[in-house]
């Protein structure tokens, strides 16, 4: 167990009182990013970057949708050229927001683009290495040639941005570490972070420090530990440059959504972020409402309730470590965690009331069909169940109509933590202790919880700075010992479902992505139970927690797309949504494919015009496979490899 006491471990503020990580500010054009600057909103067009009619009127929608910094990829010299002739068309059209220019494999490039726009992002990972997945034994000698090699590469650019006054984004995407990284310091986080280091100490070394950082991943959990890692570097060695938050290849719909909260959320909870990109595989313009409800709850989240200070923390922010906890029947010790669902706001309760919570019932056949979604336990409140309910379901009673109904099989109690104190567990099975964080700061509270041998806790607060207030219940447990298992549960009843599928995913993912919480019980009167389901269940697997579905590693699209990604991604999802469990990449071009596929089980990538490269996780499977016959192609691959399972198969079971 590492204990978080000095600054080595540090990577915010506070843990537990919001303030804001106060970065250096930055010139980006007329736009100032970082110091007290309001979180900045941005995304990227997906139009060729030649075709300059149709890539100015996606970066006017953009802009009219509130997007303060267009990005625009420049993957050649006459790309990067054609920036001059976008920038001009914009400008004579009343629109001045920033550009910055996305280069990823040419220097040239972005050498003409740093003289044209006010931004240049640059990935460390490809601007001046190779990717082949070989790995070479670097003496320290060799290595430091190596760094020689790309300061050459890469101290032009810099010189030329330091003398136009334009800005960089230093990027490290986790699926475009070079070879020379993984070799040198494994697919870490640690390497992520290396790998954007040294890039920026070639800037430092230039005096240029017009520089945001990013340390972006499609596993929220490594993304999180990676921008967490990077601040302490940045700590110790007395820098705060402005962050640029995002997920990559989140994916689209709910599921993009739920987990750039999940993994920005996080982040912005801590007090770090200047500027974010929620990557949706969708119109760019469909990226900043999102964003902007992700940026604007942290206006107002000083001031909160006090939280008590950390002395020792037991939790490493660097690594994800599930706390450990005893079993009580199907909650703790490493189980996957529980969803819990409420259908206690019903006049009365029949079968019905379970369908939004994955259980459907057949009056004909008098069957039940259980969902692979289906919630774990129900909390029905005072309302008697008078039916035979699914054999894989739990219902949660208050403890009076607990009493009546005790004699039933899986009906379980809850009450509050002084009822506990007064009577002790009442069922000889399973309890439901409900208590506030703030009730958890008191040690005798948690004396008596370490007495229990049969009860989960159910955690709640009021906090407006919830996670934190939340956080802070767990570390109390840890330090005293205490392995009772412990359900997150929070009302979003005063927000709409839009802000309840981004607010809960932040709230839930913060603790989730640390190892906390073997629960997730999630109320609102405002989002259908369906939605609310489903929500939790994302917001486990977007954690990586609990794999539900199949999920999809899919890019936002840009201008070197190769083929039409929301149409394919439809596709793909179309014929493989029952895959539970299997990760399937869509890139839609080799610049974060390769190393995205390491994280995939499968890979589908545009590798030309009409031609895609299938992969087995990293490895190469088919090269230049005709667009028309891919999808096919790709499912014959799964099938190969033992995990494709027919559609009516599940259907039967």
């Amino acid at each position: 167990m590492s204990v978080l006491t000095t600054e080595d471990k540090s990577y915010c503020v506070s843990p537990v009182r919001y303030t804001r990580f106060e970065t250096r500010e930055v010139r980006i054009g007329g736009m100032l990013l970082g110091g007290k600057n309001p979180i900045r909103v941005q995304s990227m067009t997906t139009a060729d970057t030649m075709d300059t009619e149709a890539t100015v009127a996606e970066s006017i929608r953009m802009i009219d949708a509130g997007c303060e910094l267009v990005r625009i990829t420049a993957p050649s010299k006459k790309d990067a050229e054609n920036l001059a002739v976008i920038k001009k068309a914009l400008a004579e059209k009343g629109y001045t927001a920033p550009i910055v220019a996305d280069i990823h494999f040419t220097p040239n490039a972005a050498e003409i683009a740093a003289r044209i726009v006010e931004k240049v992002r640059v990935n460390p990972g490809n601007y001046a290495d190779k990717k082949k997945f070989d790995h070479i034994e670097y003496t320290d000698e060799s290595y430091r040639a190596e760094l020689d090699r790309i300061r050459k590469r890469f101290e032009p650019l810099v010189k030329i941005c330091k003398e136009e006054g334009t800005a960089m984004r230093i990027g490290t995407n986790h699926g475009s570490l070079s070879d020379r990284i993984l070799s040198r310091y494994g697919d870490t986080p640690l390497g992520m972070v290396e790998s954007a280091m040294e890039f920026l100490r070639i800037c430092r070394d230039n005096d240029y420090h017009d520089i945001v950082l990013s340390m972006k991943a499609s596993n929220t959990q490594v993304m999180v530990q990676a921008y967490r890692l990077l601040v302490n570097h940045m700590m110790r060695e007395g820098m705060n440059y402005p962050l640029h938050l995002g997920v990559t290849e989140a994916g689209e719909g709910e599921d993009g959504r739920i987990k750039s909260a999940v993994g920005i959320g996080t982040l912005l909870e801590d007090g770090l972020g200047d500027t974010i990109r929620v990557s949706l595989t969708e119109a760019p313009e469909a990226e900043i409402p999102v964003a902007q409800m992700l940026a604007e709850r942290y206006v107002d989240r000083p001031g909160h309730d006090p939280i008590p200070e950390i002395t020792e923390n037991p939790i490493d922010p660097f690594s994800y470590n599930r706390r450990h906890t005893h079993k009580v029947l199907n909650f703790g010790d490493g189980q996957a965690p529980c969803v819990i669902g409420d259908i206690s706001k019903r006049k009365e309760l029949t079968p019905a009331a379970l369908f939004g919570y994955g259980y459907n019932y057949s009056v004909p056949l008098d069957k039940w069909n259980i969902g692979d979604q289906a919630a774990d336990f129900l909390y029905a409140g005072s309302l008697p169940v008078n039916f035979e309910i699914p054999g894989t379901l739990g219902i949660i009673l208050d403890a009076e109509a607990w009493e009546a109904q005790k004699h039933r099989a899986r009906m379980y109690p809850i009450f509050g933590i002084a009822e506990l104190e007064k009577n002790g567990e009442r069922s000889e099975k399973l309890n439901f202790i409900s208590a506030t964080a703030e009730e958890l700061w008191q040690p005798e509270n948690i004396d008596l919880l370490k007495r229990t041998e049969r009860s989960v806790l159910v955690l709640e607060t009021k906090n407006k700075h919830a996670a934190a207030a939340q956080r802070r219940a767990f570390i109390a447990l840890m330090n005293a010992g205490c392995t009772v298992p412990v359900i997150l549960r929070r009302n979003y009843s005063a927000l709409d479902t839009e802000r309840t599928q981004l607010y809960a995913s932040a709230d839930a993912g913060a603790l989730l992505i640390d190892g906390l919480g073997d629960g997730i019980w999630l109320e609102s009167e405002t989002t259908v139970p369906r939605r609310l389901n489903a929500l939790s269940f994302g917001i486990l697997q977007a954690t990586r927690t609990r794999i539900s579905k199949t999920e999809y590693i899919s890019c936002p699209s840009c201008g070197r797309t190769l083929f039409d990604l929301q149409e394919t991604t439809a596709k793909i999802r179309s014929r493989t949504d029952h895959l539970k469990g299997v990760k399937i990449g869509i890139m839609g071009c080799i610049v974060n494919g390769p190393g995205e596929m390491a994280d995939a089980d499968y890979g589908y990538v545009g590798t030309g015009p009409g031609k895609i490269t299938l992969y087995k996780e990293k490895e190469v499977v088919k090269r230049n496979v005709p667009s028309e016959h891919a999808v096919d192609e790709l499912i014959e691959l799964i099938r190969t490899h033992g995990d494709w399972i027919e559609p009516k198969s599940l259907e039967a079971q």
